[in-house]
């Protein structure tokens, strides 16, 4: 597990995962009572029983956690059976995602808590499945055949977990070269070529406005942080503070320039637009700001406790106010962290916050992004989420929900029990009865 933040004044700590065997007597039993709890999001017993099956083989030592594997090792599975579970069957997601954020806030609501975007690659060798192209795969840093999913988790001093997901059509995928396709994969009509930023953009929106699940920031890296979709969908929201990365040669003025509206003619007909008046500066890159500050204006600050001590950057703020097509656009702090020694790596946030706002704060948003990457870790690791084999669009989806509710289900028993050991993720059943499983096959 990654460490927690950990700085003088902060917001919160999010705790890391840490269960072992011992301290779960009946993990069947409370596997069954969790997933019930979504049993309304299907119109049948039998599909009912497969959510269950599904999970229990996500939370089993099998090598290999796809259908084919976890069907056989289930009593009564059957790979048909749970095939046509995951891509045929209507589940009512709607229902579903509700139902999980319902429990996620009961669970780890808090009014400052946050919500964290980012993206990961899933590699894949054939050309079938759904979204697949030659495209960049944050999971082996570097372009690859793979699928590319966009993740909503969420964060508070109780414990962290992804709560939406959206599948990344890439845009080749929308021509028509690839509409025979789309059709194979079940790509509902409806859907449209989003980027990766407005599928982002898309999930805060309908997370804000459902209501159910509290949150105070939001975090995510330079490709959100570089999206003016992104940028205007958090705006929207009254009161949500953002810390988001931008790339280095993002432009920026110190002092905000005056404009002027100026006349032009295009094909005859008279137009107006605003220009930055004449004698206004040229916007510069954030690394030439960060490249221009004093010694005076930089502070070392602990951002974590790692396993060889404290790990700390040296930050800097100024006010900026950014540059979007040779106009002046929203005026935000301009964070920026560098790493010590004699060859420092920079690294640049943005931020809506106030101008009242600590040193302590942005510190503490920093070093918020790893609970989101640990979601990715633990799924893969753990769960199987990177095991599937489906094609079509329902079917990623489906898999990508249970692994989200497995990977919460985990910390739903971590807080009711509200106990701490050394180990993470290691939790125990009781046999079940009807089942070929025992302890040993849900962690040996």
């Amino acid at each position: 597990m990654l460490p927690a933040c950990r700085t003088n004044g902060e917001g919160f700590t999010i705790p890391t995962f840490d269960i072992v065997p011992s301290d779960v007597e009946g993990f069947m039993d409370e596997l069954w009572e969790f997933q019930s709890a979504f049993h309304d999001c299907f119109a049948r017993s039998e599909p009912r029983a497969h959510f269950f099956d599904y999970m229990v083989g996500q939370f089993s030592k099998l090598e290999r956690k796809s259908i084919e594997p976890m069907a056989l090792h289930v009593e009564g599975g059957t790979i048909r059976g749970l095939q046509r579970f995951i891509s045929d069957v209507h589940w009512d997601e709607e229902q579903m995602r509700w139902n999980d954020h319902q429990l996620v806030a009961e669970a780890m609501g808090e009014p400052d808590g946050v919500l964290m975007f980012d993206e990961t690659g899933f590699v894949k060798k054939g050309k079938d499945s759904v979204g697949v192209a030659r495209q960049y795969c944050g999971t082996l840093g570097k372009v690859e055949n793979c699928q590319v999913g966009v993740f909503a988790g969420y964060a508070s001093r109780q414990g962290y977990a992804l709560v939406d997901k959206r599948l990344f059509l890439p845009e080749a995928w929308w021509t028509d070269a690839y509409a025979a396709r789309r059709v194979r994969c079940q790509v509902p009509a409806e859907v449209t070529f989003q980027s990766k930023p407005q599928l982002a953009a898309a999930m805060l929106q309908a997370i804000a406005h459902e209501g159910l699940l509290p949150f105070k920031y939001v975090v995510a890296d330079c490709l959100y942080g570089n999206s003016p979709d992104f940028l205007d969908a958090v705006d929207a929201w009254v009161g949500i503070t953002t810390f988001v990365a931008i790339p280095s040669e993002t432009r920026c003025w110190l002092q905000r320039p005056c404009t002027e509206g100026k006349s032009y003619t295009y094909k005859g007909a008279v137009r107006a637009k605003r220009v930055v008046v004449a004698e206004a500066t040229t916007p510069g890159t954030v690394a030439a700001v960060a490249a221009s500050l004093p010694a005076s204006h930089w502070y070392r600050r602990t951002v974590s406790e790692g396993t060889k001590g404290p790990i700390a950057y040296a930050f800097a703020r100024q006010r900026v106010t950014l540059c979007k097509e040779g106009l002046p656009d929203r005026t935000v702090w301009l964070v920026i962290k560098r790493t010590l020694g004699a060859d420092p790596v920079y690294t640049y946030y943005i931020s809506n916050a106030p101008a009242s706002t600590p040193w302590r704060t942005f510190v503490w948003l920093s070093g918020l992004r790893w609970a989101v990457e640990q979601c990715f870790e633990e799924g893969k690791t753990e769960l199987g989420m990177a095991h599937y084999e489906v094609r079509k669009y329902p079917g990623w989806h489906h898999h990508m929900l249970t692994t989200m509710l497995a990977h919460f289900f985990l910390w739903h028993l971590k807080l009711r029990l509200g106990k701490k050991s050394s180990s993470p993720h290691r939790v125990a059943a009781a046999d079940v009865i009807g089942r070929c499983l025992t302890l040993a096959d849900v962690y040996g």
